[in-house]
């Protein structure tokens, strides 16, 4: 008897073992982006108003700005 490569499938175990890591690489991934925004936070508190304004941000929109809620107003304009 041949068997074609539509009736062959993996083994069970080898299909929970991808669905686990995937689970673990998301999750890994967000607590990365997570640590990068609040280390992007902490930086941009430390500037001064100065700075902020020539990044064209408050102090109040830091966060969102870390968060990429924030846009260019001369950049929306063009």
């Amino acid at each position: 008897m041949s068997a074609t490569l539509s009736t062959i499938e993996k083994p069970a175990g080898t299909k929970t073992h991808g669905v686990f890591l995937r689970t673990f690489n998301a999750c890994w991934q967000r607590i990365a982006r997570y640590c990068i925004r609040r280390a992007a936070i902490t930086s941009l508190r430390e500037l001064d108003d100065e700075a902020l304004r020539d990044m064209g941000i408050t102090r109040a929109q830091i966060e969102a700005a870390a968060y990429g809620f924030v846009t260019n107003r001369n950049r929306a304009r063009r």
